[in-house]
């Protein structure tokens, strides 16, 4: 197929009208009018929340094996339930990369109006999601980009390089003029691009203030390889002043990692922004003082921006025609002054 043609088909997908309003919040999304989020800045429900005619959404995400996978899953479900025009059907979640490409092929083969995916491997779900965007059905993909420009109608992303950022800001602003300061940063997986964004915009922004990481090591975003790796860390270290996990669900093994060693000098930063994290923020009685915030509610947005497209909707406060192509979140720092804010949005680890 010609790039030409390719093109065509793109702009052929639903969504070439602009009508009604909605407003996305933050990285929570626009909550229908009895909804609440637990966020006192979201906007409540408007005109495009009113029912209009019935869409058919499949949805397919990865086997929940980690808690931030459940909550996308969940919060997805969950918004769709709020829609009386939103007819939802789930794929099997799963880690099969043919699996997942079997259930697009049945959405398709099923005539649905917009297909929220979230891919286990973005390459390899590429050749089924462009399939899906020939056939006229929109593809609102999420988390993990396809290497195609062509394969999606939306692309909502976290933002790996923010969320460091926003942790090494957070840092910066902790310990002030301390060049000496000792640093330690906990990856997940760390040959993943998503873990190299991270780290980059964590020394970038420590950088900037004259800081730099001490000591690296990576996990596995597992407990067991949080453990592990925090243990070996803080053998090394005898001092530490200050500690950035990447993944709050590998952090419970990180926690109890640091718990059996007996330190406390130093404070922490997680990632992802997990439940249990959030309230121990809130208590303020372990080392625990800030989460950066990878958005466990993107499929949820996926949900409601598949339903606007299949609708011919915009969001409405754009002054631009038609729901954007691509839409990456924040990554903001949840701290105790502000968790009462995000804790809502807070996931089971």
């Amino acid at each position: 197929m010609s790039e030409n043609t390719k093109w065509r088909a793109w702009i052929a997908a639903p969504a070439l009208l602009a009508t009604g309003a909605l407003a996305l919040t933050g990285c929570i999304g626009n909550a229908p009018p009895e909804e609440s989020s637990g966020s006192d800045t979201v906007v409540s429900g408007t005109g495009n929340d009113e029912p209009g005619d019935t869409v058919k959404i499949g949805f397919s995400a990865p086997a929940a094996d980690h808690g931030w996978m459940g909550a996308i899953t969940k919060s997805a479900l969950s918004t769709a339930e709020q829609y009386d025009d939103v007819e939802l059907l789930q794929a099997e979640a799963t880690n099969d990369v043919n699996m997942q490409i079997s259930g697009i092929e049945t959405f398709i083969n099923d005539g649905v109006d917009a297909i929220v995916l979230l891919p286990f491997d973005g390459d390899a779900l590429t050749e089924v999601s462009l399939k899906a965007m020939e056939a006229g059905i929109p593809v609102i993909n999420v988390d993990r980009e396809l290497s195609s420009p062509f394969a999606s109608r939306v692309t909502v992303l976290g933002d790996n390089y923010g969320m460091g950022v926003s942790a090494g800001t957070y840092m910066c602003e902790q310990l002030g003029d301390n060049p000496d300061a000792v640093i330690a940063e906990i990856q997940g997986i760390a040959n993943l691009p998503l873990t190299q964004d991270r780290s980059q915009g964590f020394a970038d922004a420590l950088d900037d203030c004259g800081l730099k990481v001490s000591t690296q090591v990576a996990a596995d975003f597992t407990i067991q390889g949080g453990e592990t790796a925090t243990s070996n860390l803080l053998q090394a270290e005898p001092e530490i002043d200050a500690i950035w996990n990447h993944d709050d669900d590998q952090g419970v093994g990180v926690l109890a990692a640091i718990d059996n060693a007996g330190r406390d000098e130093f404070f922490m930063v997680g990632g992802a922004g997990s439940l249990d994290v959030m309230e121990m923020i809130k208590a303020d009685d372990t080392v625990m003082k800030a989460t950066v915030v990878y958005p466990s509610t993107q499929a949820a947005d996926g949900i409601k921006l598949a339903r606007l497209v299949a609708q011919n909707k915009n969001m409405g406060d754009l002054v631009s025609a038609n729901v954007p192509r691509k839409i990456q979140l924040d990554a903001p720092v949840v701290t105790s002054e502000n968790v009462d804010d995000y804790i809502g949005l807070g996931f089971e680890s």
